[in-house]
């Protein structure tokens, strides 16, 4: 009973304390690499949350923080797109977003976690990073926060039609700012 607790504890305070930090730096990464407004925002805040998602109900970091999962992911989207271009490239922002959540949470930092199950099949008892960093998940949150402001302000997401633009197509594109 105990350990129930503890998960339910862990996850909990793992999606409340780290959630804008991974959609705000995914989207404006994303964004600043490739600058592609066909590209789906939708998929890739779904592959930047899926770790902490997905660990988080087993007490802390396991396969989803680790980069053979993530390139798993791309393969599989790879192999099952062949032929289909156009679900390709949505499906891609799935793996992208995975990969920038193992960046941005310093998943790299534990070598035998990064590369499980290379680096040996059993997961240390290490909690999520984003639990483990304490209070400078708030700093990370306030980031992620001016991040997604960014985001608002350029892509001009005030407009009813720019947010329905990325919550049915996960499209972002400019707006030109007059200035007088």
């Amino acid at each position: 009973m105990p350990q129930l607790w503890a998960t339910a504890r862990s996850i909990g305070t793992g999606l409340r304390r780290v959630f804008f930090w991974f959609l705000g730096t995914s989207i404006t990464s994303v964004w600043f690499v490739f600058r592609d407004p066909a590209f789906d925002y939708r998929w890739l805040c779904v592959g930047a949350l899926i770790a902490d998602v997905l660990d988080a109900p087993f007490g802390g970091a396991r396969a989803f923080h680790s980069m053979p999962v993530s390139i798993a992911a791309l393969v599989l989207v790879v192999l099952a797109s062949a032929g289909r271009k156009r679900w390709r490239k949505r499906a891609l922002a799935v793996p992208i977003g995975m990969m920038l959540h193992l960046v941005f949470d310093g998943a790299f930092a534990t070598t035998k976690m990064f590369w499980w199950p290379f680096a040996g099949l059993h997961f240390a008892d290490k909690p999520l990073p984003s639990v483990a960093r304490g209070w400078f998940d708030v700093v990370l949150e306030l980031i992620g926060l001016v991040a997604l402001a960014w985001v608002w302000r350029t892509f001009g997401l005030r407009s009813k039609a720019q947010r329905d633009l990325l919550l049915k197509q996960g499209r972002l594109e400019l707006v030109t700012v007059r200035r007088r």
